[in-house]
């Protein structure tokens, strides 16, 4: 496994913030992120929060937990597939104290036993397993959910709280299976949090409610905070209220009955993850470094130092292709001559499209369009700028299909689009999950998508039938000539296939499924023609491979297969240029445009840094204030 390798600089992160904790005294902070690292700070004056030390995972870094027994210890979470303990000392240097390394999958969270000794973890295979932190011995399984176990929290008296994907919530002690409790929604719980008590938990639901809930899991209230995502959720040190963070961007303060006390709003924060301690929120952030608030005004007491422009989206607009970031800019870069220059230095533009972290890109007819992480779509052409509201949920895939453009939303909603006017003109929910990712298939309004229920469908937005399903989430999917579809899932595989010609209703006619990556695979494009296309896809395992599909011969394209190029971080996204060549970009921020060289063999042409291309654009994200909202309305 290659370590990530961003080259943070001193006093920040070079990826997004996925994770905030505060030890119990408020006195220190740890951030996690998606650079593989861990900053402790000294948050002694939240005002002036100093990095203190960096701690160092192989992949990205999902959580943290410091010890309630002995303040210099912290437990870290990570995509490495391994939880570790380090002493943070007051003074000197960290060391590494264990790693509790025979997990099977991503580690997503970790929580401490009262006794600080045992420490329990949670995966994304399902698992929840206790560990003795001082021999790194495994004590026990002592949970299991059916998808993703994303959260794990304990009560002051030793009660374990498991969340998963699968929408089950369990709370139990452990040894003592008699005492299990468990509930089961319709919808995935991705967040939870005892409070300091131990008699409440609130759980945080992909529906946009958190319900406070007894340990035997009787429902003492349901809150409604949003129509996206509840994320994650913090209680303030006496109890008396809590802090939601939801994927409409915001965080919400409650009080303790339910009542809404105020809306904290920035366009650089992600709070998938909050924090509370002596009257400071924290959460999580796009940008270098985690946000601190006052929670009694929902003032910013500080924040993060300067943006991030990890790639997230790319598009073709005529010769310029579009490259959307986690900062909001938008950059079109010249590639018609990126055909072996390495590097060099293309005409490069900014386009002034939204504050927000670009998810997904369009373009068509000199006319861009964007979706965000606000959950708006965004056009821009003709010298002019026009903005939908929210659509519920960010805005995670679009494609322009027909006379329709189309929206997937995180909430699992497809939304067709005026593409001159931006108005709704249809809805439809026909996955069971998140919509990953769309392409166009041809034809009057048809179009494909992919979904974090596994499946790829094709079809036009009220009648579409599943292609195929592969044995996890379906991160993205491509099309060409109408004839060749190709998806790219967490289990590790590509699936392509040859659709039957002229059909009212998509059918595959042949199928391959394509292995090579070592772990879950981004993105995924074709380049070549549908008798002897070429499958190009970008893994977690920051490798970029290449199949040549032979129809007749499966094993023969499976032999085909290589890689083409290593990335120093995962590869993101990948958009096709012509017949000949792909942009594929990553979030160590190179943007590659491959084909094939003399040899026929595809190969790099041209590379560029997204963060010199960004410069030279002239963007220049301001910083943003959070706006408080006391007494606003629910959502």
């Amino acid at each position: 496994m290659r370590p990530i390798d961003l080259r943070p600089g001193p006093a920040g992160h070079r990826a997004p913030v996925t994770h905030v904790a505060f030890r119990a005294d408020g006195g220190r902070l740890a951030s996690c992120s998606y650079d593989g690292t861990v900053l402790v700070w000294d948050t002694g004056d939240p005002s002036r929060p100093v990095p203190l030390a960096r701690l160092r995972h192989r992949r990205l870094v999902n959580g943290a937990a410091w010890n309630p027994a002995d303040p210099a210890v912290l437990a870290t979470a990570s995509a490495d597939k391994t939880a570790a303990v380090w002493r943070i000392p007051e003074r000197g240097p960290h060391s590494l104290v264990t790693v509790l390394a025979r997990h099977t999958d991503d580690v997503n969270a970790v929580a401490w036993m009262p006794d600080g000794r045992r420490l329990a973890c949670v995966s994304e295979d399902g698992r929840a397993t206790l560990w003795d932190t001082r021999t790194g011995a495994l004590i026990a399984e002592i949970g299991g959910h059916a998808a993703h176990c994303m959260t794990v929290a304990v009560s002051r008296d030793g009660l374990v709280a498991t969340v998963g994907e699968d929408g089950m919530v369990a709370v139990g002690e452990p040894g003592s299976p008699a005492s299990a409790e468990v509930l089961h929604y319709a919808t995935s719980v991705e967040g939870c949090a005892w409070s300091h008590s131990g008699k409440v938990l609130a759980v945080a639901r992909d529906d946009g409610v958190v319900d406070l809930l007894t340990p035997r899991l009787e429902c003492l209230r349901t809150v409604r905070v949003s129509t996206s995502a509840a994320r994650g959720v913090a209680w303030l040190d006496d109890d008396s209220s809590f802090v939601v963070g939801a994927y409409d961007g915001s965080l919400h303060h409650f009080d303790v009955t339910g009542e809404p006390i105020r809306r904290m709003r920035d366009p650089r924060m992600w709070p998938r993850s909050v924090a509370v301690s002596q009257g400071v929120v924290a959460a999580g952030s796009f940008w270098d470094g985690p946000h601190l608030l006052d929670a009694a005004t929902g003032r910013e007491i500080a924040g993060p130092s300067g943006p991030g422009h990890g790639p997230n989206a790319l598009a073709v607009l005529g010769r310029e292709l579009l490259i959307g970031c986690d900062s909001g800019a938008v950059v079109a870069v010249g590639a018609d001559d990126a055909n072996g220059s390495r590097g060099g230095r293309p005409p490069v533009r900014a386009l002034d499209m939204s504050d927000s972290p670009v998810l997904s890109l369009a373009a068509r007819d000199g006319t861009v369009y964007c979706g965000t992480y606000a959950g708006q779509v965004v056009r821009r052409g003709g010298g002019s700028r026009e903005t939908t509201d929210s659509l519920g949920a960010p805005v995670s895939s679009l494609c322009l299909a027909g006379n329709d453009l189309v929206a997937g939303t995180y909430n699992g909603d497809l939304i067709t689009l005026d593409p001159r006017t931006l108005r709704t003109t249809g809805r439809g929910v026909p996955h069971a999950g998140s919509v990953k990712s769309l392409a166009p298939l041809g034809g009057e309004g048809r179009f494909l998508s992919a979904s974090t229920d596994r499946r790829v469908a094709a079809g036009p937005l009220h009648d579409r039938v599943t292609l195929w399903q592969h044995g996890n989430l379906v991160n993205a999917v491509a099309c060409l000539d109408g004839r060749v579809v190709a998806s790219a899932s967490r289990d590790h595989t590509v699936k392509v296939g040859l659709l039957a010609p002229e059909e009212c209703t998509p059918a595959v006619e042949r199928a391959q499924t394509l292995i090579g990556a070592d772990e879950s695979v981004k993105c995924v494009g074709l380049l070549g023609t549908p008798a002897a296309p070429v499958v190009l896809a970008g893994s977690y395992d920051f490798g970029l491979y290449c199949w040549e599909v032979d129809w007749d011969d499966g094993a023969g394209t499976l032999a085909s297969g290589r890689l083409v190029t290593e990335f120093r971080q995962g590869v993101s996204c990948m958009a096709r240029l012509d017949g000949r060549r792909m942009a594929v970009a990553g979030w160590d921020g190179r943007v590659l445009i491959v084909g094939p060289g003399r040899d026929g063999a595809v190969r790099e042409l041209a590379a560029w840094d997204i963060g010199e291309l960004v410069e030279r654009s002239g963007t220049r994200p301001a910083g943003h204030a959070p706006v408080p909202d006391p007494q606003e309305a629910r959502t």
